[in-house]
């Protein structure tokens, strides 16, 4: 940031199940920094499957309305409380936040937030935090995916889709990725071989490149093609669900579409087969401590920027558009057209 210090916040409010449009701002004194916080100046935040869903009133266990919208951000720290390390003031930092991210600036636990490593623009980061981090725990701590076996990623085109694709392929595994047939060329470039998820009969078509079935199945659509999924895995194979885009536009309860995976994932589990189902919360793993699950997220989120710095993942850069187009940058993520992330920036 340049020219003269702000000297408030303007913050993104969700008022209710309303449109784009009907976003509202608020402007309001900069944040103080608490005890063990860290005020963050944002340089990059996203737009999420999470805020699309959240807009409708649709996520499963968001906030009442009304209140700040954003899942992560990535920004400079610019001050710190007390008992925060001072050093960390000058540091660009990524956080996960999952709600208040889509402000200019936001106080933290600094236990929360993960240095940016040198090289890494904040835009380039932020396609990789909560994305990175649902991809990475997903490949690497849910499917154990090892090299030579072989994967379907549903969406593979998507934020979360085109990390998964990228890292499983760097991890040596054949990866199958459905998507539509304007992404199949950018697909095949990473190495994947590509579905077209609008016309193909997707489990023929999958049984075909695969016919004794795929080691592992990434699902962000839920509804019923859940079912196809868990059919196209192979002995010994994991089925990590991870959404419920099929219901996006839905009516009724926000927590059914969930519930009923989970429902279908505790039967599975218990059928007497050597196949797994799980499904995948990042926020999940705070049950088991506060402490444990910032040290994982710290571990995995350094993995993924490291692979980042290093080139082995390409940032998937939608589009970056300035907090102020907020309503522009929804319609864009929710249009289905973009591959990648829609990054707002101050």
């Amino acid at each position: 940031m340049s020219g003269a210090e702000p000297t408030e916040r303007v913050e993104v409010v969700l008022p209710g199940r309303v449109e784009p449009e009907e976003l509202q701002f608020r402007r309001g004194p900069l944040p103080v920094a608490g005890k063990g916080q860290v005020v963050v100046a944002m340089e990059a935040t996203g737009v999420s499957f999470a805020e699309q869903q959240m807009r409708r009133g649709r996520y499963y266990d968001q906030p009442p309305f009304p209140f700040v919208p954003g899942y992560d951000l990535v920004g400079t720290v610019v001050a710190a409380g007390p008992g925060a390390a001072p050093a960390l003031v000058g540091k660009r930092v990524a956080a996960l936040t999952k709600t208040g991210g889509w402000a200019s600036h936001v106080a933290l636990d600094a236990a929360d937030v993960v240095e940016v490593p040198d090289g890494v623009g904040a835009a380039q980061a932020e396609t990789a935090v909560v994305n990175g981090i649902t991809a990475w725990q997903m490949l690497h701590r849910k499917a154990r995916v090892r090299a030579g076996q072989t994967i379907l990623v549903h969406g593979a085109n998507g934020g979360v889709g085109s990390l998964l694709v990228q890292l499983a392929v760097g991890a040596g595994a054949r990866v199958i990725g459905t998507a539509s047939a304007r992404h199949h060329d950018a697909l095949r470039e990473l190495g994947v071989s590509p579905v077209d998820h609008r016309t193909d009969d997707v489990p023929r078509r999958v049984r075909e490149l695969a016919p004794g079935g795929v080691d592992a199945v990434f699902d962000h659509v839920g509804g019923r093609g859940i079912i196809d999924s868990w059919g196209l895995l192979a002995p010994g194979g994991t089925l990590v669900s991870y959404g419920t885009a099929a219901t996006r536009d839905d009516t009724g309860s926000q927590q059914w579409p969930v519930l009923k995976i989970l429902g279908r994932v505790w039967l599975w589990n218990a059928l007497p087969n050597r196949r797994r189902a799980y499904f995948f919360n990042v926020w999940a793993g705070r049950a088991f401590g506060k402490g444990r699950f910032r040290a994982r997220l710290r571990a995995d989120l350094g993995q993924v920027f490291a692979a980042l710095q290093r080139g082995e993942i390409t940032p998937g850069i939608a589009a970056e558009l300035p907090l102020a187009r907020v309503a522009d940058a929804l319609r864009l993520a929710e249009s289905g057209t973009v591959s990648g992330k829609v990054v707002l920036t101050p």
